[in-house]
């Protein structure tokens, strides 16, 4: 059965991106078919998965404001099972544009509704926000992921989000849920990463992925180079992560 699941932080720099092109890839490569849907107007899923986004005819853009679905809009990936819905210069106006739109929340729930049994799951790669394209896929979400980054500031704006989430539940979307908190970029050397861990695990309990992804410079470069981490440095500790991780999504369901 087809999962659809929005990874979102309004923070920027927490990993999102990293988290949605790198769970995918081994995903795929778990033999879990899935797509990437990039809702992030800077457009770094795309790229990241090397795609140019000044190639493409037709991005997510179309089916937000033009209803077209998003089966017609995928593009396949350099990893075998893993296929993409590209994100284009367009979108940077589509919150503006669907304003005035009906039903304005569900556009991106719509046209996901002919994807069938296409995929096993899909990862939404959110905007640093909680606008209308964030909350469009809230509302096509079965479950939310939310990176944080082990820093100072990791828990601010957590209960924004939290809230926004469940506002989204009560009006628009019953069936969502928290999937998971995943640690992003943290350093086991430093004081700071150790207290931030605990102290996110402490208020989230349960909902913290036991994978913690390393600070790597490896991770930061495979996306230069337009492949996830999988095919770029398959033996790099943030790798063997993202491996742990896809394994971790895929035990909870």
């Amino acid at each position: 059965m087809l999962r659809v699941t929005a990874c979102t932080n309004q923070k920027g720099g927490v990993g999102k991106t990293t988290t949605v092109v790198n769970l995918a890839a081994y995903l795929a490569l778990s033999g879990t078919s899935t797509l990437v849907i990039d809702l992030d107007p800077q457009g770094n899923a795309t790229s990241g998965l090397g795609v140019d986004r000044r190639s493409i005819d037709r991005s997510v853009y179309d089916a937000l404001i033009n209803g077209v679905p998003i089966s017609e809009l995928v593009v396949k990936t350099s990893v075998p099972g893993l296929d993409l819905v590209p994100a284009a210069l367009a979108l940077s106006g589509a919150e503006i544009e669907l304003v005035g739109v009906p039903a304005r929340e569900h556009r991106l729930s719509a046209s996901l509704a002919d994807l069938g049994e296409r995929y096993d799951r899909v990862l939404i790669d959110c905007p640093p926000s909680l606008g209308l394209l964030t909350v469009n896929a809230l509302t096509a979400a079965d479950g939310v992921l939310i990176p944080i980054q082990t820093e100072y500031y990791a828990l601010e704006g957590l209960s924004q989000l939290v809230n926004t989430i469940r506002m989204v539940r009560e009006a628009l979307n019953p069936r969502l849920e928290i999937d998971g908190v995943l640690l992003t970029m943290y350093d086991g050397r430093t004081r700071l990463s150790i207290q931030v861990a605990a102290e996110v695990r402490r208020h989230l309990d349960g909902a913290v992925y036991d994978t913690v992804v390393p600070r790597s410079i490896r991770l930061s470069e495979a996306p230069s180079h337009g492949v996830p981490i999988a095919i770029y440095d398959p033996t790099s500790r943030g790798a063997e992560a993202y491996g742990r991780l896809a394994a971790e999504v895929t035990a909870r369901g």
